[in-house]
Parts: structure tokens; C-alpha cells; sequence
């Protein structure tokens, strides 16, 4: 197994220690472990692409893992957000159906030999997306912070919607002309 499918597994073994931290009260400074075990497992995920690219180590496991390690620690996340009603349900299950969505039309896309590819907006959206989590996370009792976190709930949600309408507008052909 190469080093960057280690750095994915690594980051998926990640969630539940994240999980232990950010949801079980008493723990002294688990949020603060939360939220730094979350930048790590975000960043890693930058990492491993960028040596699996870099060196030539783009694997079928890895193309199937990375994207899946990611969205379930998103996935994780943004579902301890509810249970800490830190944001209403009905926004994560929007962003949560998005992740859904895509994933499914990508398989569709490939079974059609089409690779779609993540677009500017994704990766804004997926920005907004991990600096929302980071806030919440953290979540400091600080007026201008509270203002910043629903400023990101909303940017991320937002960013949700107009990437998903992006993606089947501009691969619309997909769905329709299947082999």
C-alpha cells in the first residue's frame, strides 16, 4: 500500500477519535482536540492527493477511499452539529442529499466513461464547508465568531445548491445520452 492510501485510511481512522472528542462531555479540551484532529484530517486530505499526483501513485483504491474518507468525516461532522443543535437539520440534510447526489452522478458518468471533475465552485463550496465546521467546532462564545459561523452556514449551504445545479447543468448530457 502506498503513502498516500495510508494518509487516506489514516484520515478515515481519524472520525471516531474525532467523534470520542467533540461529542463526549467532561473530556478537558476535547473540542480543542476535536477541532485540531479535524484540520488535520482536512489537511491530509490536500496531502495525499498532492503526493499520489505528484509521484505517480493514483491507485483505483485510492480514487474509490479519498473521496469516500472525506465525505464521511464532512458527514460526521456535520451531523454533530445537529445533534449540538449548533445548526438547524433541515441545512445539513440539504448539504448532506448534495454529497449524495454527485457521488451518484458521477458513478453514472463513469459507467459512460465520462471523469467529472471537482469545479471552482465545489472547491469554494467545500472551503466554506471546513471553515463553517472549524467555527462550529470551536464554537467560542464570542459575538463576532457567532455572526461568522451563521455567515458560513449559510455561504456553505448556499455554495451547496448553486455546485449542485453547476454540476448537472454542465454535465446534463450525462443522464442523457447513456450508452
Amino acid at each position: 500500500m502506498n503513502l498516500p492510501n495510508k494518509i487516506t485510511i489514516a484520515r478515515a481512522c481519524m472520525i471516531p477519535v474525532f467523534l470520542i472528542f467533540f461529542l463526549i462531555p467532561g473530556i478537558p479540551g476535547g473540542k480543542y482536540a476535536a477541532g485540531v484532529i479535524f484540520i488535520v484530517a482536512s489537511l491530509s486530505d490536500a496531502l495525499d492527493g498532492y503526493l499520489a499526483r505528484k509521484h505517480n501513485l493514483v491507485t483505483n483504491f485510492g480514487k474509490f477511499a479519498d473521496p469516500l474518507a472525506d465525505k464521511l468525516l464532512v458527514c460526521a461532522a456535520l451531523i454533530c452539529f445537529v445533534e449540538l443543535k449548533l445548526v438547524p437539520a433541515w441545512i445539513i440534510v440539504v448539504i448532506i442529499s448534495r454529497e449524495f447526489i454527485i457521488s451518484g452522478f458521477r458513478l453514472v458518468a463513469s459507467d459512460n466513461g465520462v471523469v467529472i471533475a471537482a469545479s471552482n465552485i465545489a472547491k469554494f463550496k467545500t472551503t466554506a464547508q471546513m471553515i463553517m465546521a472549524v467555527l462550529l467546532i470551536f464554537h467560542f462564545d464570542n459575538p463576532i465568531l457567532l455572526v461568522l459561523e451563521q455567515v458560513f452556514i449559510y455561504l456553505s449551504l448556499l455554495l451547496t445548491v448553486v455546485s449542485l445545479l453547476d454540476y448537472l447543468y454542465k454535465n446534463r448530457k450525462v443522464l442523457t445520452e447513456q450508452k
